[in-house]
């Protein structure tokens, strides 16, 4: 297997620089890239992939096409957690590893999804643009501590962002029919129907995967039965709020807040949404910190490295 290359596409790692990528080199692999510092395509995948036994991937769509032009790989390794980019009935036809970085990032979604709580409850969005127009707003807000925080979704980021918003003196109820129900255990945390969350919740987190069927987890019946004003935090997918029923209670003040960290389409098709006074967003930073970055390199390549059989050199 001389020569074999592992090919880098999330665009935190494209230039190839990363140490921790030294271990690839170390055993004889070839990192590489195509558009360092940008998103591949369809067709730089499918250009990249002859001479590519592993990828080493991110959160670029991944077709059919692709898969098919990898006629070496045997492994993909995300950087994350998320794996709905990928066709995963067409690997496991090719009998392709998928592995994922569970956990990595979990700490640096769930600080952010944290932020957004809090700057949701603190409506300083709203505070900010105000000061932009020349105006003093005075808008009262309130703490965390005694709060209600709703997560839907309990896997790592879900666990941890519970564990923090119950240290700040928070309650929180969670939504998650799959975890253990013993995953957390404190006496302002209980577990609740996907209603009673919605229903209970100052603030909502929603760290679940998206449904088989693409559908919405907050559909208009759910996100118009939020609470009067409450904070609505996303830093999973887009698609688990129904964008228009959101756009909608934001407007009439039902959602007094909006913080997202993902989109539909990334970057974002100009919608009027995103100009609303009460939404705040950043471009898919969840796990981009120094130390998110640096769990999930290292247990990226090291799940490579388990799933191949040197030597390659």
């Amino acid at each position: 297997m001389s020569g074999a290359k592992v090919l880098i596409t999330p665009r935190s790692l494209s230039d190839c620089t990363h140490p921790a990528l030294d271990a690839l080199r170390e055993v004889g692999l070839e990192p590489v890239s195509v558009r360092p510092g940008v998103m591949p395509n369809e067709a730089d995948l499918i250009g990249a992939m002859p001479g590519c036994v592993a990828w080493l991937a991110g959160v670029e769509p991944v077709s059919e096409k692709v898969i098919d032009a990898a006629s070496e790989l045997k492994v993909i390794s995300r950087n994350g957690t998320g794996i709905d980019n990928l066709p995963l009935q067409v690997l496991a036809e090719k009998g392709i590893k998928v592995c994922k970085a569970s956990g990595a990032n979990a700490r640096s979604v769930a600080e952010l999804a944290l932020t957004y709580i809090l700057t949701g409850l603190r409506q300083l969005t709203q505070t900010h643009v105000g000061i932009q127009a020349g105006e003093w707003p005075r808008l009262r807000g309130r703490e965390i501590k005694g709060a209600t925080v709703g997560i839907l979704g309990l896997g790592a980021i879900g666990q941890e962002l519970a564990q923090i918003c119950l240290s700040l003196g928070a309650n929180v109820i969670a939504y998650d029919p799959y975890t253990n129900q013993d995953a957390i255990q404190h006496q302002n945390f209980q577990r609740g129907s996907l209603a009673e969350v919605v229903k209970k919740s100052d603030a909502i987190s929603l760290h679940c995967p998206m449904p088989e069927d693409g559908s919405a987890v907050l559909g208009p019946k759910e996100v118009g039965a939020c609470m009067k004003g409450a904070v609505l935090v996303n830093t999973a997918r887009a698609g688990l709020i129904d964008q228009t029923a959101l756009a909608s209670l934001l407007e009439s003040g039902q959602i007094g807040f909006y913080g997202t960290d993902v989109f539909e389409s990334e970057p974002p098709q100009r919608v009027e949404m995103l100009n609303h006074p009460g939404v705040t967003m950043s471009s898919h930073i969840g796990g981009f910190t120094t130390e998110s970055v640096d769990r999930a390199t290292m247990m990226a390549v090291q799940n490579i490295l388990g799933c191949l059989d040197g030597p390659f050199v």
